[in-house]
């Protein structure tokens, strides 16, 4: 089993440079920060757990300016979107800079995406694009990140994305940046079956048909219709991000059930200091190094 661990990623907090070296040392495997440009007043959208949303939300920093802050203090951290809102985010500028980080951080790049909950958070970046078509958009918006990584002459001609044959570099290390989807749901699953090179929901919030919490029946449908596409479901990994505290019980489960990577979460989503992560560090390192 590979570890993960996310924050908010809020200037209050751990930053992300003292925050990577911690992981590194401790035994994880990788770094995951989540994407919030803004959050509108308004709070017209709900958020997918019903819940009053926490203030962390309201403080994110830049996720890929501080992966970029923990590239330049570790070796081997992979550094991970969890997820970015890439709908939300001028496409020339988003392949740069992705590929950007991936080359200064010697190709340890996975980017995490998802189509995002807030409807009025998307109105304000894309007036044009309906919230109710952002599964088909973020579908294009891979497609043309993927192209624009990888051919010399890079253009896309989409229905939300366009590009004029450019020049853009620079390339990733790899070839191209894995795309890890965030999407739940029976319509995120199915989505990232289809195109996504990794798949790392939330947990808590796969549920079965009667909407209780259903990790392992998500798994399974979720292989069954990577396979159902023409695609091995060995050859695309399954991570999850954990909300709830991990046990020894919990994490053999999940290994058994195929899953590679498991993402902590700390126990609070609220605004902390730095002391909070470390010792919420402290807790889970014994953990960690047990099973990684």
């Amino acid at each position: 089993m590979r570890f993960g661990y996310t924050s908010m990623n809020s200037a209050s907090g751990l930053l992300p440079a003292p925050l990577a070296r911690e992981l590194e040392t401790r035994g994880f495997e990788s770094m995951w920060l989540p994407e919030h440009a803004h959050i509108p007043t308004s709070r017209t959208s709900v958020h997918p757990s019903g819940e009053t949303l926490p203030e962390g939300y309201l403080h994110m920093m830049n996720p890929f300016v501080s992966l970029a802050a923990a590239a330049a203090v570790t070796e081997r951290l992979v550094l991970g979107t969890a997820v970015s809102l890439v709908l939300e985010k001028n496409l020339i500028d988003l392949a740069c800079e992705v590929a950007t980080l991936d080359v200064v951080s010697g190709g340890r790049v996975v980017l995490g995406v998802g189509v995002g909950w807030n409807a009025e958070e998307l109105a304000d970046h894309r007036p044009e694009l309906p919230f109710r078509l952002r599964y088909s958009a973020l579908r294009e918006r891979v497609a043309a990140l993927r192209a624009l990584w990888t051919d010399s002459e890079a253009g896309f001609d989409g229905r939300w994305d366009k590009v004029s044959p450019s020049w853009l570099y620079p390339k990733p290390v790899r070839g191209t940046v894995p795309i890890a989807s965030g999407n739940w749901g029976p319509l995120g699953i199915r989505h990232a079956a289809e195109y996504a090179d990794e798949w790392m929901p939330i947990d808590a919030w796969l549920a079965g048909d009667d909407g209780r919490p259903d990790v392992a029946g998500g798994i399974e449908l979720f292989r069954r219709l990577v396979a159902e596409g023409g695609r091995d479901p060995d050859a695309v990994p399954v991570s999850l991000v954990m909300f709830s505290r991990p046990t020894p019980a919990r994490i053999e489960r999940y290994a058994a059930l195929g899953v590679q990577r498991l993402v902590l979460t700390a126990p609070s989503a609220g605004l902390v200091d730095a002391d909070f992560v470390r010792r919420d560090l402290d807790a889970v390192t014994p953990l960690v190094q047990q099973y990684a």
